[in-house]
Protein backbone atom coordinates (compact mmCIF):
# COMPACT_ATOMS: atom_id res chain seq x y z
CA UNK A 1 0.00 0.00 0.00
CA UNK A 2 1.06 3.56 -1.05
CA UNK A 3 1.44 5.39 1.98
CA UNK A 4 0.21 8.65 -0.48
CA UNK A 5 -2.64 7.00 -0.12
CA UNK A 6 -2.69 6.64 4.06
CA UNK A 7 -4.62 9.01 6.03
CA UNK A 8 -3.50 8.40 9.86
CA UNK A 9 -5.31 10.30 12.78
CA UNK A 10 -6.73 9.37 16.39
CA UNK A 11 -9.73 7.42 16.79
CA UNK A 12 -13.01 9.20 18.48
CA UNK A 13 -15.61 7.64 20.43
CA UNK A 14 -17.75 6.52 17.51
CA UNK A 15 -14.96 4.55 15.81
CA UNK A 16 -15.75 2.35 18.32
CA UNK A 17 -17.49 -0.27 16.23
CA UNK A 18 -15.23 -0.02 13.08
CA UNK A 19 -12.04 -0.50 15.49
CA UNK A 20 -13.49 -3.79 17.25
CA UNK A 21 -14.62 -4.94 13.70
CA UNK A 22 -11.05 -4.61 12.34
CA UNK A 23 -9.25 -6.71 15.46
CA UNK A 24 -12.08 -9.36 15.24
CA UNK A 25 -11.11 -9.72 11.82
CA UNK A 26 -7.63 -9.53 11.81
CA UNK A 27 -7.16 -11.63 14.84
CA UNK A 28 -10.55 -14.40 15.16
CA UNK A 29 -12.58 -16.09 12.45
CA UNK A 30 -12.31 -16.96 8.79
CA UNK A 31 -11.21 -13.41 7.80
CA UNK A 32 -8.73 -13.85 9.78
CA UNK A 33 -7.06 -16.71 8.21
CA UNK A 34 -6.16 -14.60 4.90
CA UNK A 35 -3.14 -12.78 6.85
CA UNK A 36 -0.43 -13.69 9.38
CA UNK A 37 -1.90 -12.32 12.12
CA UNK A 38 -4.74 -15.13 12.76
CA UNK A 39 -5.02 -16.90 16.58
CA UNK A 40 -8.09 -18.72 15.19
CA UNK A 41 -6.16 -21.81 15.89
CA UNK A 42 -5.48 -20.52 19.20
CA UNK A 43 -9.05 -18.69 20.31
CA UNK A 44 -12.64 -19.76 19.26
CA UNK A 45 -13.95 -17.01 21.17
CA UNK A 46 -14.36 -12.66 19.67
CA UNK A 47 -10.90 -10.74 20.46
CA UNK A 48 -12.49 -8.10 21.58
CA UNK A 49 -16.32 -5.88 20.96
CA UNK A 50 -17.49 -1.84 20.66
CA UNK A 51 -18.03 -2.50 24.62
CA UNK A 52 -14.55 -2.52 25.27
CA UNK A 53 -13.23 -0.77 22.82
CA UNK A 54 -15.37 2.09 23.81
CA UNK A 55 -14.41 1.95 27.30
CA UNK A 56 -10.63 2.30 26.18
CA UNK A 57 -11.31 5.37 24.10
CA UNK A 58 -13.27 7.09 27.46
CA UNK A 59 -10.31 5.86 29.26
CA UNK A 60 -7.63 9.38 29.10
CA UNK A 61 -4.71 7.30 29.34
CA UNK A 62 -5.35 5.50 26.13
CA UNK A 63 -5.84 6.26 22.31
CA UNK A 64 -6.27 4.52 19.09
CA UNK A 65 -4.24 5.47 16.69
CA UNK A 66 -6.39 4.49 12.88
CA UNK A 67 -5.05 4.13 9.63
CA UNK A 68 -7.64 4.55 6.18
CA UNK A 69 -7.35 4.03 3.06
CA UNK A 70 -10.10 6.56 1.68
CA UNK A 71 -12.61 5.90 3.74
CA UNK A 72 -12.01 2.60 4.50
CA UNK A 73 -10.40 1.69 8.26
CA UNK A 74 -7.68 -0.52 7.53
CA UNK A 75 -5.28 -0.54 10.49
CA UNK A 76 -5.55 0.38 13.78
CA UNK A 77 -3.58 0.34 16.96
CA UNK A 78 -4.06 1.12 20.97
CA UNK A 79 -1.61 2.91 22.77
CA UNK A 80 -1.98 3.68 26.42
CA UNK A 81 0.20 5.73 29.15
CA UNK A 82 1.34 3.80 32.03
CA UNK A 83 2.97 6.04 34.36
CA UNK A 84 4.95 7.66 31.90
CA UNK A 85 6.01 4.44 29.71
CA UNK A 86 3.74 3.76 26.50
CA UNK A 87 2.18 0.27 26.32
CA UNK A 88 0.85 -0.83 22.56
CA UNK A 89 -1.98 -3.43 21.29
CA UNK A 90 -4.92 -4.44 19.98
CA UNK A 91 -2.90 -4.00 16.90
CA UNK A 92 -4.76 -4.79 13.29
CA UNK A 93 -4.54 -4.60 9.77
CA UNK A 94 -6.63 -5.97 7.19
CA UNK A 95 -5.91 -9.39 6.49
CA UNK A 96 -6.13 -9.03 2.57
CA UNK A 97 -3.85 -6.10 3.43
CA UNK A 98 -1.46 -7.57 5.79
CA UNK A 99 2.60 -7.83 4.44
CA UNK A 100 2.50 -4.52 2.27
CA UNK A 101 3.97 -2.31 4.71
CA UNK A 102 1.00 -0.71 6.28
CA UNK A 103 1.51 -2.21 9.87
CA UNK A 104 4.88 -0.54 10.03
CA UNK A 105 3.47 2.86 9.33
CA UNK A 106 0.83 2.36 12.04
CA UNK A 107 3.62 1.20 14.06
CA UNK A 108 5.74 3.93 13.36
CA UNK A 109 2.55 6.74 13.76
CA UNK A 110 1.40 4.78 17.21
CA UNK A 111 5.49 5.42 18.71
CA UNK A 112 5.39 9.05 17.88
CA UNK A 113 1.64 9.57 19.58
CA UNK A 114 2.86 8.04 22.46
CA UNK A 115 5.85 10.54 22.98
CA UNK A 116 3.79 13.37 21.26
CA UNK A 117 0.86 13.14 24.06
CA UNK A 118 2.47 11.65 26.94
CA UNK A 119 6.58 12.29 26.20
CA UNK A 120 7.15 8.05 26.85
CA UNK A 121 10.69 7.34 26.42
CA UNK A 122 9.93 3.63 26.10
CA UNK A 123 7.20 1.45 24.64
CA UNK A 124 6.36 -1.89 25.85
CA UNK A 125 3.70 -4.76 24.62
CA UNK A 126 3.38 -8.24 25.29
CA UNK A 127 3.14 -11.00 22.29
CA UNK A 128 2.42 -14.91 22.75
CA UNK A 129 6.02 -16.31 22.71
CA UNK A 130 4.68 -19.30 20.18
CA UNK A 131 3.61 -16.21 18.10
CA UNK A 132 7.10 -16.24 16.58
CA UNK A 133 6.40 -15.01 12.95
CA UNK A 134 4.99 -11.73 15.25
CA UNK A 135 7.94 -11.05 17.51
CA UNK A 136 10.11 -11.10 14.69
CA UNK A 137 8.14 -8.48 13.22
CA UNK A 138 8.48 -6.43 16.11
CA UNK A 139 12.55 -7.45 16.66
CA UNK A 140 13.12 -6.10 13.30
CA UNK A 141 11.13 -2.63 14.11
CA UNK A 142 13.55 -2.59 17.29
CA UNK A 143 12.02 -4.24 20.15
CA UNK A 144 13.71 -6.81 22.50
CA UNK A 145 12.65 -9.29 24.76
CA UNK A 146 12.90 -8.16 28.01
CA UNK A 147 10.17 -10.34 30.26
CA UNK A 148 7.64 -12.72 30.37
CA UNK A 149 4.23 -13.13 32.22
CA UNK A 150 1.82 -16.11 32.31
CA UNK A 151 -1.24 -15.74 29.84
CA UNK A 152 -4.55 -15.30 31.03
CA UNK A 153 -6.30 -18.08 30.66
CA UNK A 154 -8.86 -17.27 32.71
CA UNK A 155 -10.14 -14.26 30.26
CA UNK A 156 -9.72 -16.78 27.00
CA UNK A 157 -11.36 -20.00 28.95
CA UNK A 158 -12.34 -21.86 25.40
CA UNK A 159 -8.04 -21.79 24.20
CA UNK A 160 -7.18 -24.66 22.31
CA UNK A 161 -3.52 -24.99 23.51
CA UNK A 162 -2.81 -24.19 27.13
CA UNK A 163 1.32 -24.15 26.42
CA UNK A 164 2.22 -20.71 26.12
CA UNK A 165 2.86 -17.40 27.72
CA UNK A 166 3.62 -13.69 27.26
CA UNK A 167 6.72 -12.46 25.82
CA UNK A 168 7.15 -8.55 27.17
CA UNK A 169 8.73 -6.72 23.90
CA UNK A 170 10.02 -3.56 24.81
CA UNK A 171 11.90 -0.65 22.86
CA UNK A 172 13.39 2.99 23.89
CA UNK A 173 11.62 5.94 22.18
CA UNK A 174 14.34 8.28 22.24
Amino acid sequence: MASATLTLRLAGASDAPAIAALVESAYRGDESRRGWTTEAALFPDNRTNPQEIAGLLADPDARFVLAHDGEVLVGCAMIRNENGAGYFGLFAVKPNLQGAGLGKQVLAFAEAQARALWNCREMAMTVINIREELVAFYERRGYRKTATKPFPFDKEPGARRKDFHFLVLTKPLV
